[in-house]
């Protein structure tokens, strides 16, 4: 008998503590995202995905990659959320990384899950698992901390304080800088969406290893703002807002990007 409770307490737990450790943008950030990416899709494109994702839209389907993490089952996806660079790299530097890279990562797996939903064959299951890990790690890779370090877990274990509280610099970027706007995640998509067509052609036409350099970019320019320990507060939010809404309006546009090319 306490050997069934004891399991159902450590259950209990890994259900709270693995998403808080490594989601990425939080919910309403994956939500705004995708909110973004269904505003650009083409009819047929629209219609496809319905048909795989059913009465689920694009913005909730966005979270499930995360909620799902505290199933034992899909413990294998947890790699295929981030790539870990360790250093600033040049853009010649991370085309050729990339080109040698055969690791579990959201490189290899996006890359893994496009060519699955390309293939006729693939199953309908897994057209449905394929879609929303797809969905998600697009948006994922627009974090700047899913490219972040190996040593610091992306940031998790990079440790500041958001307005007095305990936090990291991970979670600040995933959450709190988002829930800070106290927006809604439609209000919060309708206050960011706005580009041109020309703006979309461009963001699109970019490859996947340049979503990764401009991530990676940022993110070694956050670590180098603070360092561990520091209060962030209404002047961070005030300096890096504007960064933010631009990586969740990227991440939504070149999702429907992808979504056009492979259902459109």
């Amino acid at each position: 008998m306490k050997t069934s409770i004891l399991k159902k307490i450590v259950f209990f737990v890994a259900i709270c503590y693995i998403p808080v450790q490594s989601m990425a943008w939080g919910t309403n950030g994956h939500r705004i995202c995708g909110q973004i990416a269904d505003s650009y899709l083409t009819p047929k494109a629209r219609k496809a995905i319905q048909a795989i994702l059913g009465d689920e839209s694009i913005a909730i389907t966005s979270n499930w990659a995360d909620f799902i993490k505290s199933d034992p089952a899909y413990g294998y996806l947890y790699n295929w959320h981030f790539i870990d660079l360790d250093k600033a790299y040049t853009y010649p530097e991370l085309q050729t990384y990339l080109k040698a890279d055969t690791a579990t990562d959201a490189y290899t797996k996006m890359n893994f899950l496009i060519a699955g939903l390309k293939n006729k064959s693939t199953t309908k299951a897994n057209k449905l698992l394929y879609l929303r890990m797809l969905i998600h790690i697009v948006e994922d890779v627009h974090q700047p901390f899913h490219t972040g370090h190996t040593s610091d877990k992306g940031g998790n274990d990079f440790k500041v304080q958001w307005f007095g509280k305990d936090s990291n610099l991970h979670s600040v970027w995933d959450s709190q800088l988002i829930d800070n706007q106290q927006l809604s995640y439609t209000e919060y998509a309708a206050w960011i969406n706005h580009s041109t067509a020309a703006q979309r052609a461009a963001l699109q036409k970019a490859p996947i290893s340049q979503w990764l350099f401009e991530s990676n970019q940022l993110a070694e320019k956050f670590y180098a703002d603070i360092k561990p320990g520091d209060n962030l507060t209404y002047k961070y939010n005030f300096n890096h807002i504007a960064t933010l809404n631009q990586q969740l309006l990227k991440a939504g546009i070149r999702l429907a990007g992808v979504l056009n090319q492979l259902f459109g």
